[in-house]
């Protein structure tokens, strides 16, 4: 069985022609990695690939150990994370192909302080900055959306969660800091100068959690996703229109 790693991967992870799921082979865990950066790494659900493995909540590993990734698990048997982003909030409804938007009045506010309500998460733009390249799933692959700005700028949560990822393990993101909302959404930001944040902390939209920065590319910029299921999915719809 041909087991694949940060190290022999590399190429696969950086060729924007590619694009996860993987189903093949198997990745031995590194000290850090997290299940959801490993499955953020492969394209996969957190819960599929935990329940996959028989990794249950709160998905503790071990460095050394072994994730298969040629097994398939089963999300709706996958249990919900043990700490859930927003215990207040109702579990979300099932979705139509387009999300449920509820757009609030417009404020003469700052930007990011503007929310637009999808999947019954609180949205915020997660920069003031301008969109400079769009989500993309053909030519040049962009799994999210890339925001210009300035070294040292804010980075907020663009809505309200937890804390699963804080650091530099995953090729192509830099200094990045991901976030789980609830059982089916989390968000990413790359490329920041500082992380402001650590791993199993609590955040709350609109929260300052990093510094924009150009770790892992070639600009100061922002590179802000949005996966479902552990698909990525563009980002735009669900924030509020500027």
């Amino acid at each position: 069985m041909l087991v694949m790693t940060g190290c022999n991967t590399q190429s696969i992870h950086q060729d924007d022609r590619y694009n996860p799921p993987v189903y093949w082979g198997s990745h031995v865990v590194k000290s850090g990695e997290t299940l959801y950066s490993i499955a953020w790494r492969y394209g996969r659900d957190y819960r599929e690939l935990g329940d996959a493995n028989d990794i249950a909540p709160p998905y503790n590993l071990k460095a050394g150990q072994v994730i298969r990734l040629d097994k398939r698990g089963s999300v709706s048997s996958a249990s919900a994370p043990s700490q859930p982003a927003s215990p207040a909030r109702p579990s979300p409804r099932p979705e139509t192909s387009k999300p449920k938007v509820s757009r609030p009045a417009k404020t003469s506010g700052p930007t990011n302080k503007q929310h637009q309500t999808v999947a019954n998460i609180e949205w915020r733009w997660p920069h003031v900055g301008t969109v400079i390249a769009g989500y993309s799933t053909s030519g040049k692959v962009n799994k999210g959306i890339d925001i210009a700005g300035k070294p040292g700028d804010s980075v907020y949560a663009a809505a309200s969660g937890h804390v699963v990822y804080a650091g530099d393990g995953l090729l192509g993101y830099g200094n990045l800091v991901i976030v789980n909302h609830n059982e089916h959404y989390l968000s990413a930001y790359a490329h920041n100068r500082k992380i402001l944040v650590k791993e199993g902390e609590d955040v709350a939209a609109g929260q300052t959690i990093a510094e924009l920065g150009s770790s892992g590319t070639d600009r100061p910029k922002l590179h802000f996703e949005i996966r479902k299921n552990g698909n990525p999915v563009n980002p735009l719809p669900y924030l509020p229109s500027r």
